[in-house]
């Protein structure tokens, strides 16, 4: 009788309270090779990403550190914060 592997789950580290969480859990802001900014609800986009807790605590903490802008080496525009704030609070994961 064969033991089946475990499947590993990925993780990612959350820039807002800097805690260890499956990937899945998180949401995922990525900047593009042309530096846009956005939300990558699939986790699939191209680019260099940083993750953040779906929670409005974690999240001002990485906006008010500028965690956010550091990770992604840019700016992140008024308008993807905007965006965020309202994926958060509406609740929205990745799935």
């Amino acid at each position: 009788m064969q033991n089946k592997p475990v499947k590993k789950i990925p993780e990612r580290r959350c820039v807002g309270c800097n805690t260890t969480k499956p990937k899945h859990e998180l949401i995922r802001v990525v900047r593009d090779p042309d530096g846009n900014v956005s939300i990558d609800f699939k986790g699939k986009k191209s680019g260099r990403g940083a993750y953040i807790c779906p929670s409005v605590d974690c999240f001002k903490k990485a906006v008010k550190s500028r965690r956010l802008d550091n990770n992604l080496s840019v700016t992140i525009p008024p308008e993807i914060i905007e965006e965020l704030t309202s994926v958060i609070q509406r609740g929205e994961t990745l799935e």
